[in-house]
């Protein structure tokens, strides 16, 4: 729930999220304009004058210290972390039984979160690329080969990181000039291209985020 100001007015609420490099201005900069590119389209939060602020924040433990922080202070705060692995049904709504079953005791859940601040990109934020080709085209070029990328419709959460990545660097292996796949170079941009409403359709947890987003919004 996105609380009021001491003045009446709702607070807007800042989404920590892994990503951007440590110490690289010129990298998190990209990963903000490319995360609020990517939200500004779906439409509930574009018609609300104040877009959620994003914070890059390097490693996942970077991200959970910042939001534990943000939390201490009051903010309303939202934490966006990759899942690295598979979700399983029984964690389906519990992000933070996830982060702590899957190796990642490091992502504790912090006094006082919910739940509905814990977002995941299962299982990483590349899973989120492919489900738009066009977008990849539009990036790449024509000699994008979409013979390497998967089905449209199949559910991206069951790839395994790994396989993710490789798909991305087989189907753009020959695409000149920007050449395949590098997520210092491209990542953040193709972030800001790609269609949510598509993501959604290929991802439950990414959909589970924008509803979230949307109701805070209008909250």
């Amino acid at each position: 729930m996105v609380k009021p100001s001491k003045h009446g007015k709702k607070e807007s609420y800042v989404i920590y999220m892994e990503g951007g490099g440590d110490h690289n201005k010129p990298l998190q900069d990209e990963l903000r304009k490319g995360m609020h590119d990517f939200l500004e389209k779906l439409n509930e939060l574009s018609k609300n004058k104040e877009m959620p602020s994003v914070v890059p924040c390097a490693g996942r433990s970077q991200a959970l210290d910042r939001f534990r922080t943000a939390l201490m202070q009051g903010k309303n705060a939202l934490l966006l972390v990759d899942s690295e692995c598979a979700v399983s049904k029984k964690h389906e709504n519990k992000p933070w039984d996830h982060l702590k079953q899957c190796g990642q005791k490091h992502l504790d859940k912090p006094d006082g979160a919910t739940d509905e601040q814990c977002h995941l990109m299962v299982q990483c934020m590349e899973s989120w690329f492919l489900a738009d080709p066009e977008a990849l085209e539009k990036f790449y070029g024509h000699e994008l080969n979409q013979n390497h990328l998967p089905a449209q419709g199949r559910n991206l959460e069951e790839i395994e990181k790994e396989q993710v990545y490789e798909k991305l660097e087989m189907a753009t292996r020959n695409c000149e000039p920007k050449g395949k796949y590098s997520k210092r170079k491209h990542s953040f941009k193709l972030l800001g291209l790609i269609d949510p409403q598509k993501v959604a359709t290929a991802s439950g947890w990414a959909k589970r985020f924008f509803e979230i987003l949307k109701a805070l919004s209008q909250a």
